[in-house]
């Protein structure tokens, strides 16, 4: 006679009982069929002798003592292939959110939690402490520069606090802060189209690690404030910047907290496109007719898979070949909302597990390498850091923002606005 074995009914499976009211469905994690799809398809699969399915188990076990302490959960990045592939569609990213909060907070990644307090101090919004003062000196002091050393650029604007203007534009404070001639491709992009568009002094930080910390109270106090601010205005579109993170947060956090808006929450991508077709950014790949130079594109986990969806992968290639050639865009495999994260979402680069996110990152690695593409078009923050350092340290390729390319192809990238790019692009199709 076989008896089945009974796990006592304890305290253990508190952790269980909060998912099942926050997760879809009740967090039917019965449903779960083992075949380990998920794990399958992780990159960070094996960190810390951890996986999806294994971590899964343990949570329908009732094991919160183990979890509870694990730091898997900070080297996982939430970024949903495992609940894309899923048979039943269990959403494991959405435990390891409520399993990061069983961490007392001052415990959490130093890193994370000191961005999220950062944000929340200041009126910018930035994580990395950047008062309103300081965002406006910076962005005029750089367009003031263009317009005095780059001819045909005289009338270039960064508008501030404009009312009416129809795009609210965040910006994610690492250009400001670090390396500011990067925000001038986008600029230019936007005053070509005509755009009606502002930055804001306030609520302009395009990033929330509040998110990644698992801090429900200050993920919902930024993600509000930054759209109250577009709403003070009276903008009609919040226009997010290149930034998967920023991109979700926002658009997530206002339907996670019922924040009311009338308010369309986009991505720039989106507009990139939008624009190409109406024919109001003339891009031309003849400059690459030659050259022959290869680029391929990391899909955003935040904006494809997590959020728009496939239909904005196309929108990105369409840009890209139109930028560089049909034939000379590798595509990489697999792809789209299938693709494998790249190890920078979730707070990785912050949460102090420099080692793991590399090993996390090698499956990205060897997708790029595969395709041959020396470029890597990264529409994304932390998906360009991350790919920035794999680069450096597995080699081989180099990893550049979707504005740098387009305003190549437009022949208006500037000389200073060209630090990803490698020796075969510095001199190419430089402005006269």
């Amino acid at each position: 006679m076989n008896d089945s074995i009974k796990l006592p009914r304890t305290k253990k499976t508190e952790f269980l009982d909060r998912t099942k009211q926050s997760l879809p469905d009740g967090g039917n994690l019965s449903l779960c069929l083992t075949c380990g799809a998920c794990s399958s398809g992780c990159p960070a699969t094996g960190l810390e002798n951890m996986d999806p399915r294994k971590f899964l188990r343990m949570v329908a076990l009732g094991l919160d003592e183990e979890i509870s302490k694990h730091p898997w959960v900070w080297m996982c990045t939430m970024c949903e292939r495992c609940t894309h592939v899923c048979p039943m569609a269990i959403n494991i990213p959405g435990l390891v959110f409520e399993a990061r909060k069983l961490w007392p907070r001052e415990e959490r990644p130093k890193g994370i939690l000191g961005s999220c307090d950062m944000a929340i101090k200041n009126e910018s919004c930035s994580a990395m402490g950047t008062p309103p003062d300081d965002f406006k000196f910076v962005v005029e002091d750089v367009v003031e520069e263009v317009r005095e050393t780059q001819p045909g650029w005289e009338d270039l604007q960064a508008p501030m606090d404009k009312q009416g203007a129809y795009f609210f534009v965040s910006q994610n404070s690492r250009e400001p802060v670090t390396e500011p001639d990067e925000m001038v491709p986008l600029w230019k992009i936007l005053h070509i189209v005509g755009a009606d568009w502002t930055y804001s002094c306030e609520g302009w930080g395009g990033e929330n690690y509040c998110m990644f910390l698992a801090d429900d109270e200050n993920w919902k106090k930024i993600a509000e404030k930054t759209i109250r601010t577009a709403e003070s205005l009276g903008c009609k579109v919040y226009l997010n910047t290149e930034c998967g993170h920023s991109t979700y947060s926002v658009w997530k956090g206002q339907q996670r907290y019922g924040i009311k808006t009338d308010l369309k929450i986009e991505p720039m991508v989106k507009y990139y496109a939008l624009w190409l077709r109406e024919g109001k950014l003339n891009v031309s790949s003849d400059w690459n007719r030659d050259l022959k130079i290869k680029f391929t594109v990391q899909d955003p986990c935040q904006q494809v898979r997590k959020s728009f969806g496939d239909p904005l992968a196309e929108d990105l290639r369409f840009v890209v070949k139109a930028c560089v050639g049909e034939e000379n865009f590798m595509e990489i495999y697999p792809n789209r909302s299938n693709n494998y994260c790249c190890g920078g979402g979730g707070g990785n680069l912050q949460s102090g597990y420099k080692e793991e996110r590399l090993q996390y990152g090698w499956l990205k690695d060897q997708q790029i390498k595969a395709t041959g593409a020396p470029y890597v078009i990264t529409p994304c923050h932390n998906c360009h850091a991350q790919i920035h350092e794999l680069g450096e340290h597995y080699g081989g390729y180099r990893s550049i923002h979707l504005w740098t390319l387009i305003a190549l192809s437009l022949g208006v990238l500037g000389e200073n606005e060209r630090e990803y790019l490698g020796d075969d692009l510095k001199e190419i199709n430089l402005p006269e």
